[in-house]
């Protein structure tokens, strides 16, 4: 035992540590260098930043044993800094924040509501596509229009098959692919709802290639603001044409859209086998048949080309007519036949001389080989019957006959040899093959397609001129008439396609100048946008750029002019259409934006909307937000009253809306009111005495009246044919021209309303011996807006005016500018406006259907009977030419139409089909402001109690029953029938707050006029003066009459 580890008192000390740890530091310090290197002492620095960070690192003159580091500055992790990185940004939460039904890193989001494909790619790469795009020169932007199941999705599957490689894609199955008809429902309706374009490399006859980009848009009228918007972006229309069915309404629809949008027309005269298969026509009555198709289609564009003399003809000997099949697979023009001939018998003749006369009153005479107007004296067919119609019968009837024998020496005959295989096909897959075989490709569309629609450089004058607004000679017009790539950057965007998460919108447009670029940061300039005034524009930058491929996107680095392009990241301000420019251009020119759409229809049809679950309501605000985007004719809206309304153009249009708002855009149960229309308010007589109103400060007056417009003028301002931008003299040219105004009045004109192209007229009929007007015209903005309030909103049910001018006969308008403010003026326009309305005799107007029938004839009678009782009436009933089938229009109620088309089905046991569109505007029978009508609940009104009925109902609708819906919120609130609102969350309390405000203000307003929704009152448009005056006049009428 070693005394030295205790004391002297036996408590163990243990050894000398200090002494020790001294000598170990001795010898330490001999084996150290005299001065310590360079190394040593940036080691050394290391050693010391670590200590001042708070590590504890190992250094020979540091005791780690004894070292003492305090609590706050130890260090156990390394700083979110150190791991992640300076230029990362970490957030350190102490609660909470996120609901635990959200996950904290959300998955991917895709809705299932488009149609996948696999194994899609083009027969030639995509560079060559991309190379074409940059030659304006071999590009063609066209759109597929025509009537509803008239064949332009399956004729679209047809030139995708031949230009595609797809799995997708089987010869031998009798179902068609429709691959434009993206959607899921698209599919299961067959029908097309969206215009969804497409890309194709297609060779011409001398194998040259193109890029053809082809819209394919809905056949329904209800969708046909989709052809709108196909229509802006191309240079031509292909008119799809049933052979059987003819020219239907929405052809003649089409026809005026292209013509009025001045786009040259090609016709695809499609199902042309129908005639053999269906009809059984022999082949020389369906010669006729296409000729008197061809004829309709002829008068139709006649009718709508406004200038004499310039009248496009379609005539199959000009190469603007395609006979086609796209479910047999085939296509022809007369010059591809001629050229078939050529090829097949090898006789060195002049195909396009062939071709000339191989339509019309042309007989082949063999004796001389010659053709000439008259048949042989041995007789004979025409020439189209003869050498097309009679080799394609023989075809058909051999294949379909199952006559393995004769179809192969048939076929033989034509220079095609099939696989012993193909022989055993069914009827169907075996027609195709054979067809497509013998007819080849689509070469003859494509020639059709370079001969007669221009490029997109040869056509940009003519769509620039009609569609720019700004002026022509502006650098950016001149970029644009030569389709400079090389110029300032101008897009038109006209559609937005959805995510796949619907979540956001990619923006399809036309580049008309410049080139678009991944990553360039761009303008967007909103429908309301002007140099003048800038508030809808912002500065968005393009993220992605793809060449759009109905199911298949391809990507691309930039878009040179003439193209059609799908943009991503500029949709977030875009609502309807939307014009793209360089972000810099404006710094040394104004920039103007592309015209809005012009629809040849109107969204009459209108329902209103709520969330099942209350506390939903912003999701579907903002499902109608995308929806406003989604549908070009769609238009959402919130009433005074507050509840949401959806206007659309009919229930199939409203349907597919509600469908998409449920299951794509706001994901919530939705509950939808019983669809109603929209009216107008207008006059049938000149106003009975000159009303008058004075401003609330009594010191200006005006005076005006109001009486009924010439008939079709309201009609000429909507479509565009005289706008209001135009100078003094050319508009009074044209109303002293077209409506025999005089000039003093043609040239008085100070606004339409409620727009611009509104159907109503302001017009200053004052003398200026009478009025001072310079200080009218001081007063002339705020008078104009005045009216264009009131036009908006009519006094009967605030419903649009139209059809109605008002005159402003006399002004007294203070000299002192305080006193004619425009808060004194507007109202009191306003006022004036509808004092002279309601004492023009004042009539209800509402919308009207085009309906047309296509039916047999025994159920004629039925279809009369239906439509009485709807208040319709027939103004045709034809037979369709070449069919068994009968062609009943008629017009019919828009209000009535609800049901119609079960209804029809019904009494015609199915046999019937209707398609209706809006025609016009008519007038409802009776007086709306006749007080002495009775309306009782649950019964019929009589047709001269309908004006008042529809007023009644309307007012009530719009103020009475959203009022009464606050009002009873207010008294559940005040009775403390939410004592639970303590408990809720805080945008339930909110809701709260504003139901029981809106409740108040709804209480307060019944209570100073009970009666606001039975009818109008005179006491709000009236001033007392007015009043006074039409009291003096109702007793000297009454002091006459005794």
């Amino acid at each position: 035992m070693d005394d030295s580890l205790y004391d002297e008192f036996g408590n163990y000390i243990g050894p000398e540590i200090e002494s020790d740890r001294e000598s170990d530091r001795e010898d330490d310090d001999e084996d150290l260098p005299d001065r310590p290197t360079e190394e040593e002492d940036a080691s050394d620095g290391d050693d010391a930043a670590a200590a001042s960070n708070g590590w504890i690192t190992a250094s020979n003159d540091i005791d780690l044993d004894n070292q003492i580091v305090l609590a706050e500055d130890k260090k156990y992790y390394p700083t979110a800094e150190e791991v992640y990185g300076e230029d990362v940004e970490t957030l350190v939460m102490d609660e909470d924040e996120q609901p635990l039904e959200q996950p904290i890193v959300k998955p991917v989001r895709n809705i299932k509501f488009e149609v996948g494909v696999k194994d899609s790619s083009m027969y030639v790469p995509t560079q060559f596509l991309v190379g074409l795009m940059s030659n304006p020169t071999l590009v063609r932007n066209v759109a597929l229009v025509g009537h509803l199941q008239h064949g332009k999705t399956v004729f679209m599957d047809m030139l995708i098959e031949q230009t595609h490689h797809m799995s997708t894609f089987d010869a031998h199955s009798e179902k068609h692919l429709r691959y434009t008809d993206t959607r899921i429902d698209e599919q299961e309706r067959r029908i097309s709802i969206k215009a969804i374009p497409m890309s194709l490399v297609l060779e011409d006859s001398n194998s040259k290639s193109y890029l053809c980009n082809i819209m394919d848009t809905p056949g329904h009228v209800n969708f046909s603001d989709e052809m709108t918007a196909a229509l802006r972006l191309a240079d031509g229309a292909v008119l799809i044409v049933d052979a059987a069915e003819g020219v239907m309404v929405n052809t003649e629809r089409a026809i005026r859209h292209a013509i009025q949008d001045r786009l040259p027309i090609v016709v695809v005269i499609n199902k042309v086998d129908r005639l053999i298969t269906e009809l059984k026509l022999p082949p020389k009555d369906a010669y006729h048949k296409l000729r008197h198709t061809l004829e309709i289609i002829n008068s139709n564009i006649a009718a709508a080309t406004s200038t004499a003399g310039n009248v496009p003809v379609i005539d199959p000997a000009a190469g603007n007519v395609c006979f086609a099949s796209g479910t047999a697979g085939w296509s022809f023009t007369l010059q591809s036949f001629a050229k078939l001939y050529v090829k097949l018998h090898g006789i060195p003749f002049d195909a396009d001389k062939f071709a000339s006369r191989l339509w019309g009153d042309f007989y082949y005479h063999p004796d001389a080989r010659v053709f000439r107007k008259k048949p042989p004296a041995s007789g004979g067919e025409r020439s189209f019957v003869q050498f097309v119609l009679e080799p394609l019968y023989k075809i058909y009837s051999q294949v379909i006959g199952e006559h393995k024998k004769s179809v192969e020496a048939t076929l033989i005959e034509l220079g095609v040899t099939l696989p012993n295989l193909a022989y055993k096909l069914n009827v169907r897959p075996l027609l195709r093959l054979a067809c497509s075989s013998v007819f080849g490709n689509s070469s003859g569309f494509t020639d059709m397609l370079v001969k007669h629609i221009p490029s997109p450089k040869a056509a940009a004058t003519r769509k620039v001129d009609h569609i720019y607004t700004g002026p022509k000679d502006s650098m950016i017009y001149k970029a644009m008439k030569n389709c400079d790539p090389e110029g300032p950057l101008m897009v038109n965007v006209t559609k937005l396609y959805p995510k796949p998460d619907c979540s956001v919108f990619d923006a399809f447009g036309r580049v008309y100048s410049g080139r678009i670029r991944t990553g360039q940061t761009v303008r967007v300039l909103g429908e309301g946008y002007s140099p003048d005034d800038e508030e809808d524009m912002t500065v968005k930058e393009v993220t992605k750029l793809w060449v759009y491929q109905a199911r298949d996107r391809t990507p691309i680095a930039e878009a040179p002019a003439g193209s059609w392009v799908l943009i991503e990241g500029v949709d977030a301000s875009i609502m309807k259409t939307a014009t793209l420019c360089d972000e810099d251009v404006a710094r040394y020119e104004d920039v103007y934006i592309f015209r809005p759409l012009q629809f040849n229809t109107l969204s009459v049809v209108k329902t209103a909307t709520e969330p099942l679950n209350p506390s939903e309501l912003p999701k579907m605000v903002e499902g109608l937000r995308k929806i406003s985007k989604s549908y070009p004719l769609a238009i959402t809206k919130v009433e005074e009253s507050g509840e949401h309304t959806i206007l659309g153009t009919g229930e199939l249009y409203l349907d597919s809306i509600m469908k998409d708002l449920r299951e794509l855009y706001s994901e919530v149960e939705v509950k939808v009111a019983d669809p109603v229309v929209s009216f107008c308010e207008t006059v049938v007589e000149s106003s009975s005495m000159k009303c008058f109103a004075e401003t609330p400060n009594k010191k200006n007056k005006i005076t005006m009246i109001a009486e009924p417009l010439e008939r079709g003028l309201a009609e000429d301002i909507e479509n565009g044919a005289v706008s209001i931008d135009w100078n003094r003299k050319t508009i009074g040219e044209f109303f002293e021209k077209n409506y025999g105004w005089d000039v003093l009045a043609s040239r008085s004109i100070w606004a339409f309303g409620p727009d611009k192209q509104g159907p109503n007229i302001l017009l200053d009929d004052t003398l200026s011996g009478e009025v001072d007007k310079n200080l009218l015209n001081a007063v002339k903005d705020s008078i104009v807006q005045g009216f264009q309030w009131g036009a908006r909103e009519g006094p009967l049910c605030d419903e649009p005016i139209r059809n109605v001018k008002f005159k402003i006969v006399d002004a007294r308008i203070a000299p002192e500018p305080l006193h004619r403010g425009s808060g004194q003026i507007i109202p009191t326009a306003r006022r004036v406006a509808y004092s002279g309305f309601l004492m023009a005799t004042p009539r209800l107007m509402e919308p009207m259907y085009y309906v047309e029938i296509q039916t047999p004839i025994d159920c004629v009678s039925a279809i009369y009977t239906v439509l009485s009782r709807r208040r319709g009436h027939v103004t045709a009933d034809v037979p369709q030419p070449g069919t068994p089938a009968y062609i009943v229009k008629a017009f019919l109620p828009v209000i009535e139409s609800f049901g119609f088309e079960t209804d029809l089905r019904y009494h015609t046991q199915g046999q019937a089909f209707c398609l209706s569109a809006f025609d016009h505007w008519a007038i409802v029978p009776g007086d709306p402001l006749d007080k002495s009508i009775v309306l009782r609940p649950l019964e019929p009104a009589p047709i001269q109690h309908l004006a008042r009925e529809f007023m009644v109902k309307t007012r009530r609708r719009k103020i009475h029953s959203s009022a009464l819906k606050y009002i009873v919120f207010a008294l559940m609130c005040s009775r403390g029938l939410f004592e639970n609102c303590s408990r809720t969350s805080f945008p339930s309390i909110v809701l709260l707050l504003h139901f029981r405000f809106m409740g108040v203000c709804a209480l307060m307003l019944w209570l100073q006029d009970p009666g606001m929704s039975e009818d109008v009152s005179i006491n709000k448009f009236f001033d007392e003066a007015m009043m006074v005056e039409l009291a003096q006049q109702a007793a000297d009428l009454h002091q006459q009459m005794m």
